[in-house]
């Protein structure tokens, strides 16, 4: 079936486009991952639908990533298609106090363009590492703000080929999640609506917002960011810390000795040495707090 499947991929997409058993660690904010077999970068929307379509009719796993942020790659890697929409997809344009994004926009580039036209709205975004189509589809947020506060609709591609808009209400948000993760859609791009401000004010409340995240974050390590949800009146990084767990390590993996909440590679970490330490972790909260830990960062791959 791969023979096939490679023929037919190579009639529809530049084979410039293509990067065959593409080490995942590249492609990843964790710098973990073994091979996928395809790494396909798409530059408009009927490459995106052509890939899905083949997959589709041929059974071929396929994943869609932005940046590469909230991903634990597999160390054998992933048997199938990577589809990133990052760079190659990422247009922003401004009418009035309205922004439409192509999906591969990052957060911060959108954050960026908010300010410059003194739209504000927009600044709780601005340090999450990822991309607006990652940031939809699990309704990413921080600092009590959540991209469902911002957002107006979505131009999404369903499993059928066909590429519809969704509504604020029919992406059907909730915490961490939405409709798009549910149903294996792919975000193509989405119009978010931020309010008049002043440039001087918004700037200030971003600066505000990165001293606390360099502060308070690791982000002087690779990680996928925050690694579990916050569950239902707790802190996640709290409890693994009261659980004595700070500095904990499997192998290159380490519970953040300044975060508690992320999971960090210090150099050398393995997608195992991560699911394991997660496993512990996990295992060590619930004995002691009588509260389940669950995964924020997304696994694929063979495990």
């Amino acid at each position: 079936m791969k023979e096939n499947f490679e023929k037919k991929l190579l009639k529809m997409i530049d084979k410039e486009k293509i990067l065959f058993d593409e080490p995942m660690k590249k492609h990843t904010t964790f710098r973990i991952g073994g091979p996928a077999d395809y790494f396909i970068v798409p530059t408009e929307i009927e490459e995106i639908r052509a890939v899905v379509s083949l997959c589709e009719e041929m059974g071929m796993p396929y994943y869609v990533i932005g940046n590469g942020s909230n991903l634990l790659v597999a160390d054998k890697g992933f048997r199938g298609v990577i589809l990133q929409i990052y760079k190659a997809m990422n247009q922003v344009k401004i009418e009035g106090n309205v922004i439409t994004a192509q999906a591969g926009a990052s957060l911060a580039q959108i954050a960026k363009e908010a300010l410059e036209h003194a739209l504000t709205g927009f600044e709780f975004a601005a340090g999450i590492p990822g991309t607006l189509g990652g940031a939809v589809r699990m309704n990413a947020g921080a600092y009590g703000g959540e991209i469902k506060d911002i957002l107006t609709k979505a131009t999404v591609l369903t499993k059928e080929g066909e590429v519809v808009e969704l509504s604020k209400e029919e992406l059907e948000f909730g915490y961490r999640t939405s409709i798009i993760e549910r149903t294996g859609q792919i975000v193509l791009k989405a119009e978010i609506e931020l309010s008049p401000g002043k440039r001087e004010e918004i700037k200030a409340v971003m600066d505000d917002l990165r001293k606390k995240r360099v502060s308070k974050q690791p982000l002087e390590f690779p990680s996928a960011g925050s690694t579990f949800k916050r569950p239902e009146g707790h802190f996640a990084g709290k409890l693994i810390q009261d659980a004595g767990l700070k500095g904990f390590c499997i192998g290159g993996a380490q519970v953040s000795e300044k975060h508690s909440g992320f999971v960090i590679n210090t150099g050398n970490a393995t997608a195992s040495d991560v699911v394991e330490l997660m496993r512990q972790v996990n295992e060590k909260v619930t004995d002691m707090f009588g509260v389940s830990l669950e995964p924020e960062v997304r696994r694929i791959g063979e495990f």
